[in-house]
């Protein structure tokens, strides 16, 4: 895997992320408002250096309940301050007395609800960032200005982050030998999903780096599957007049593949650019496909909601909204260079995983 181009320039400003877990913050957002009575409690909690199948594996043993038993929309890094939802099946049992909560969790709201929380319920995880150590080199806080301007009109390309992949890309490594029959097969049932998400996230990302070379990772080309915002639907650019001003007013995203069996198929110019790239890739796309894995499509465009952004002295200060299943680091990587940070940083055994938003980050 090659570096991915920047959609704007390659950025000349530097910094650090996560000095502390607080300059990472994400809340989820859900679409709804959880209650009304049922056999799940679901609870909101705040939580600071703690992973979400970490939390999950206590909350299951304080409640005295399996492991499945306990829902959870999406992972959530350990180095950080996060706020999610959880919920316990407790059919016909008294909600739980929580009177010692581990150091850095803080239940927040709690309530009854007829379903159990499922992966991927939440709509949006809203972040508050803050960038230390921050060097502009040759840029100025007027082009930093413009850049996040751009960045909040356009949007950023929906690449998926490096922690899709795993450590040192291996997933996405190993999973390519194994489906083109040059290496061992996962031998664990989970290992083996992440081997087949990282390859499918792979080829996705070549292609749309193609669109952002080309320039039109946010502009449609003949033949586009393209995606309302907001929306699972998909339908063909041919068949849609007003295609073009619809994509600049935002309101729809052109679409890149992710390769398995069957799904939509684009048509003349879309279909010619990502069969160029698809052409790299026949041998694991013929591997997923006697997986038995779907096809599927995912927008190329990343929209940036709400994007606020404070810089006072080194620091740059990010607030920003995204959709569930998109990179928080796909949008800093428009803006910044991160430095890695020295390892007596972290406290011994803490985890930086530098992720975005996740549900299936992991």
């Amino acid at each position: 895997m090659s570096e991915l181009p920047h959609a704007f320039l390659a950025p000349q400003i530097k910094g650090c992320i996560r000095r502390q877990p607080a300059d990472f913050f994400v809340r989820e957002e859900l679409s709804f408002e959880p209650g009304d009575g049922g056999e799940h409690v679901w609870l909101f909690i705040r939580k600071t250096e703690w992973n979400t199948t970490d939390l999950a594996l206590w909350l299951a043993k304080a409640a005295r309940i399996s492991l499945k038993a306990v829902g959870y929309s999406g992972l959530k890094d350990r180095r950080a301050v996060t706020e999610q939802w959880f919920s316990l099946h407790l059919p016909g049992k008294p909600d739980p007395v929580w009177e010692a909560l581990p150091t850095g969790v803080e239940i927040l709201k709690t309530c009854r609800h007829t379903r159990k929380l499922n992966r991927g319920t939440h709509r949006f995880n809203c972040f508050s960032i803050a960038l230390t150590a921050l060097e502009l080199g040759d840029s100025s806080e007027s082009a930093l200005n413009d850049r996040l301007t751009e960045i909040a009109r356009r949007g950023v390309p929906n690449y998926f982050g490096e922690q899709r992949f795993g450590r040192d890309k291996g997933n996405w490594q190993r999973g390519g030998e194994w489906l083109r029959g040059e290496g061992e097969a996962p031998r664990k049932a989970q290992l083996k999903s992440f081997w087949l998400s990282a390859v499918r996230s792979g080829i996705f990302n070549a292609v749309l780096a193609e669109r952002v070379r080309r320039d039109c990772w946010d502009k449609p080309l003949v033949g586009d599957i393209c995606q309302p915002d907001g929306s699972r639907g998909l339908f063909n650019q041919l068949d849609e007049p007003a295609c073009a001003e619809r994509m600049a007013a935002g309101e729809v995203h052109p679409t890149a593949p992710m390769p398995g069996t069957g799904g939509l198929l684009p048509q003349q110019d879309s279909a010619e650019l990502e069969q160029q790239i698809l052409d790299l890739f026949q041998a694991e796309i013929a591997g997923l496909q006697a997986e038995g894995v779907e096809a599927a499509r995912r927008a190329t465009r990343l929209p940036v909601r709400d994007l606020d952004w404070v810089l006072s002295g080194d620091m740059l200060t990010l607030s920003f909204r995204l959709p569930v299943g998109s990179f928080a680091t796909s949008v800093l990587a428009e803006i910044l260079e991160l430095q890695p940070l020295p390892l007596e940083s972290f406290p011994e055994g803490a985890v930086s995983e530098v992720t975005g938003s996740e549900s299936e980050a992991k």
